[in-house]
């Protein structure tokens, strides 16, 4: 089992039940619960990062007009191909 450390929060009264009724809904441990809860937190917080670098990185250096048409191209001679019932 990996390392683990102990921490102490202090919750709102309402926060508190509302996790209490979760838990025992999902049947897990307030531990779990909260572990589940951060890495949930932290994984949005990575995606929403990497998407607003890849927006970065299009706003540096989108498509050029040439590259448009290649793809238009290419999709069109694709879907031509494509028999639709």
């Amino acid at each position: 089992m990996p390392k683990t450390t102990k921490i102490a929060i202090s919750l709102p009264v309402e926060i508190f039940s509302a996790v209490e009724h979760e838990r025992k809904k999902s049947g897990e441990s307030r531990s779990e619960l909260f572990r589940r809860a951060v890495h949930m937190l932290l994984n949005r917080r990575h995606e929403r990062e990497k998407s607003e670098r890849y927006i970065l990185a299009y706003e540096r250096s989108p498509e050029s007009i040439e590259e448009i048409e290649a793809a238009r191209r290419s999709a069109g001679a694709i879907l031509a191909e494509e028999s639709w019932l």
